[in-house]
């Protein structure tokens, strides 16, 4: 008789809790009363059938930044909640919880450096004007002229001018180049030089994580020798920062192709007051990886899909 109990309950609360079925349905295939549906119900749950627990996705977000900011040493990590792990809900969210962040942390007398990329694109078009005064805005690394997609360099720099009521500064060069004596040439330039400095002084850097391999907008765009694609995957390249490719303990992963960049070096990145990653989506996890174990960046914003994998990554404590 308990048994016949037990099972009637299980069938009910089946039917109701993954079936969908309404209370009315399911008094009508039984040939019961609704109201005995509803005490049935009430009942599972009183027996241990059924066991409700609420989740509270702003809770769940909060202990994997906790947990994220203490395996890798961070100042600040933000965990934002997407519905589903899908690169432009990633984008669009990481790029509006961002925007508060930068809003909220920049004040007067501040250098801001920031590089290019659709998702700080999606930055800049929702951060809020503030009312500050004595901002510098720079470019971090060179550009990419010959991609088929664009890397909204131009639009970023000049939309944080706007929104700090800034005169924007530009780093008209590429990113890579073919020889180190073209990339000391450039450099040598005095008014480079002035703008690689002030990148390096900067006391805010935003950045995010290229991707590795073919998806790199870099090697998209043709910037690479054969040579250097072979060296890139031979080394185990998981992405780049400021156009620098590093290996999933954050080191270069080509010191020629290097030596060849233009742009603010990863240890400046080290020593900002707030070096703000911005990364997230599953073909980023190891170049986030190789970022936060190299201590290129303090403070993280991802999501809670690349959290969890990031937290499954390389034991409990990786910059120990």
């Amino acid at each position: 008789m308990a048994d016949e109990k037990i099972s009637r309950l299980v069938d009910v609360a089946k039917m109701y809790y993954q079936l969908d079925y309404s209370q009315q349905e399911i008094a009508k295939k039984l040939g019961i009363s609704r109201p005995t549906v509803s005490r049935l119900l009430v009942q599972a749950v009183e027996e241990g059938v059924v066991h409700i627990k609420i989740c509270d996705p702003s809770e769940d977000v909060l202990e994997l930044a906790i947990k994220v900011k203490e395996k890798f040493h961070l100042k600040h990590c933000i965990v934002a909640s997407i519905p589903e792990y899908e690169d432009e809900l990633i984008k669009e969210k990481l790029s509006e919880v961002s925007a508060d962040y930068l809003h909220n942390i920049v004040q007067s007398g501040d250098t801001i450096g920031i590089t290019w990329g659709t998702t700080l694109f999606q930055l800049v078009k929702k951060l809020q004007p503030k009312n500050v005064k004595d901002v510098t805005i720079v470019q971090l690394n060179g550009g990419v002229s010959y991609s088929e997609s664009n890397t909204y360099a131009s639009e970023i720099i000049n939309g944080l001018a706007n929104a700090f009521n800034t005169t924007p500064h530009f780093l008209p060069v590429p990113a890579v180049v073919d020889h180190i004596v073209v990339k000391q040439a450039i450099v040598a330039d005095r008014h480079v030089k002035r703008i690689l400095e002030l990148g390096k002084q900067a006391n805010i850097a935003i950045f995010t994580v290229g991707e590795p391999g073919e998806q790199s907008t870099l090697m998209h765009a043709g910037y690479f020798l054969d040579s250097d694609i072979e060296i890139l995957r031979s080394n185990k390249t998981v992405g780049d920062i400021c156009s620098r490719f590093i290996d999933i303990d954050g080191r270069i992963s080509h010191e020629t192709l290097n030596d060849r960049t233009v742009g603010i070096e990863l240890s400046h990145l080290a020593e900002k007051e707030y070096g703000i990653l911005i990364a997230g989506g599953n073909t980023k996890i190891d170049g986030i990886y190789g970022a936060l174990r190299g201590r290129h960046a303090n403070i993280l914003i991802t999501d809670q899909y690349t959290a969890k994998a990031l937290l499954d990554l390389g034991g409990d404590n990786v910059n120990g």
